[in-house]
């Protein structure tokens, strides 16, 4: 299968990831491109950690791309690659091309592809239903390539790239002494066979006539307009039927629209512009590239055929915790070790929930269940991602498979573990230079059950004496942050990893009343100290949803 026409998957954990959602998605979109068809791209839903930069820098890889949204955008949609046209083609022809196209809309762009203007149905109508000026075709600025186009003409004397700009258009249907009375200087005249009435259209000074009815033209008539710098045109049609098309060939940018265009950008979320395009009149809507130039043409009836975007997602299986817009795109794999949780999907997928400390086990175990090699460097974040999400091992969390396979992953990757986690700890605390904000939305989940929403953050350190300080930072932080995202409670974990124990933080609401349920603790100062509690899946989460359900 060609690179171009294989299916784009994002493998993608949740929002604001930690270790172990960049590294699965890295090594599960390793493991399916190695094993199935398709482009299975790894992606994050947020800003990378300290701790995360250091592991990937660690062993040499680059960070996913950043995917905020995964709502289906204007790209996704069937695009019509309806060719742009030239402002200067005439009516005639916009006409024939929308009728071969069928369409109802054409494009006129520039030479560069930059859009100028739209013509329609309506407008080519109005111009030829409501236009009774008889000069507009002057004051369209008519070229001659344009009226010998729309009058299957030929150019007998004249310069077919000069255009029309002066006088009227005119029927010669009288004899030659009344029309002296009505030719003007620079009129275009429609007349027949009859010499005098050539030679008169051109001694008034006329500025192109036309011969009908293919009548030869004498090398006299010839001779004099060429004299009088009059253009002479014929053509097969007769009189009536040149009056009727003679205005086709004006210009399109005469009638195009050309101020305030509506138009959208690739990269447009279709659920931004579905509103818009319903509340408008007009049944296709120009599509631009990021450089502004033209791409395409979509109508509301595309909206029905766009396709979603297909995700498969690692490490989470909570829509408040899931990139946004995630009900938009079509899930196809959920890998998760985290208590069952919101999302929804449209049709069945494969879910696979294993109650072990770490997605990254789970990926391990896969690679063996495929007979797939595991590279060094992936079997080093996947290693990192296990000690990240075990506290090293010391989490409840932690089944004897992570401690398994963090074994055989640091044996891969030619690392020691306790060495690697002091220096990964180390480098993912280095917390001075940031922001109450970054440091307390860098490991954070939201939570929703029985109508309760809280929030709830995580750091972990080896240096107590740096959670003190973050604690002095967090605590007026959280009256700022509480409502945000939509909680009505706001908690974080000061995790000390090697006394084992946390410091909680909590706020809004009745954060205080749930804790005390929780763990018979009443916090002071908005703070409680949880000996033995390290891990938020396991063992803050069931005991506040344990406290809710009662």
């Amino acid at each position: 299968m060609e690179e171009t026409a294989k299916v784009k998957v994002y493998i993608i954990g949740h929002k604001n990831p930690d270790t172990d959602s960049i590294c699965s998605a890295i090594a599960y979109a390793d493991i399916k491109s190695r094993t199935e068809e398709g482009r299975f791209v790894a992606k994050r839903a947020g800003q990378i950690s300290e701790e995360t930069q250091y592991v990937l820098g660690r062993f040499g890889m680059e960070a996913p791309g950043y995917v905020p949204n995964v709502g289906t955008r204007v790209k996704d949609m069937d695009i019509r690659r309806i060719a742009g046209v030239s402002h200067s083609i005439s009516l005639k022809k916009a006409w024939n091309l929308m009728r071969n196209e069928n369409v109802n809309t054409l494009p006129i762009v520039r030479e560069d592809n930059i859009l100028e203007g739209l013509i329609t149905i309506s407008d080519i109508a109005q111009s030829y239903m409501d236009v009774y000026d008889n000069a507009i075709l002057a004051t369209a600025r008519t070229q001659y390539k344009n009226i010998l186009e729309t009058l299957d003409g030929v150019m007998v004397e004249g310069n077919e790239h000069g255009y029309f700009v002066k006088g009227k258009v005119v029927v010669a249907a009288a004899n030659p002494d009344l029309m002296e009375n009505y030719i003007e200087q620079d009129d275009l005249v429609i007349l027949g066979n009859r010499y005098e009435s050539q030679l008169c259209a051109i001694e008034m000074n006329a500025g192109c006539i036309i011969v009908c009815e293919g009548a030869p033209v004498s090398k006299t008539i010839r001779r004099l307009a060429a004299d009088k710098d009059c253009a002479v045109i014929s053509t097969p049609h007769d009189t009536y039927t040149v009056a009727r098309l003679i205005n086709q060939s004006m210009p399109v940018k005469f009638f195009m629209k050309k101020e305030r265009l509506l138009t959208f950008e690739l990269d447009d979320y279709t659920d931004s512009i579905k509103d818009i395009m319903a509340k408008k009149r007009y049944r296709d809507f120009p599509i631009l590239d990021k450089h502004g130039k033209y791409v395409g043409m979509v109508s509301r009836r595309n909206l029905l055929g766009m396709k979603r975007r297909r995700v498969i997602l690692v490490d989470h299986n909570e829509a408040s915790q899931a990139v946004d817009n995630i009900e938009s795109a079509e899930i196809l794999e959920i890998i998760d070790h985290h208590r069952l949780g919101s999302l929804e999907t449209m049709a069945p997928v494969y879910f696979r929930n294993q109650p072990v400390g770490c997605t990254a086990t789970i990926m391990y175990q896969i690679y063996g269940e495929k007979q797939l090699e595991i590279p060094e460097n992936i079997a080093g974040l996947l290693c990192a991602a296990i000690i990240s999400d075990t506290l090293m091992f010391r989490s409840p969390t932690c089944t004897p498979a992570d401690r398994a396979a963090a074994a055989d992953l640091a044996r891969i990757a030619g690392i020691e573990c306790e060495s690697f986690a002091t220096d990964m700890f180390a480098a993912g605390s280095k917390l001075k230079d940031k922001s109450p904000e970054e440091i307390f939305y860098q490991d954070f989940k939201k939570f929703e059950l029985n109508k309760a929403s809280f929030g709830v953050g995580q750091i972990n350190s080896m240096n107590p004496a740096e959670l003190t300080e973050i604690k002095e930072r967090l605590i007026p932080y959280l009256e700022k942050a509480l409502g945000t995202h939509g909680e009505s409670m706001l908690f974080f974990m000061l995790t000390d990893i090697i006394h084992e124990s946390t410091e909680l933080l909590c706020y809004g609401g009745e954060s205080e009343e749930l804790v005390e349920e929780a763990f018979h603790k009443a916090p002071q100062d908005c703070s409680v100290v949880l000996p033995g509690v390290v891990s938020r899946k396991k063992q803050l989460i069931p005991a506040f949803m344990n406290a809710l359900q009662q």
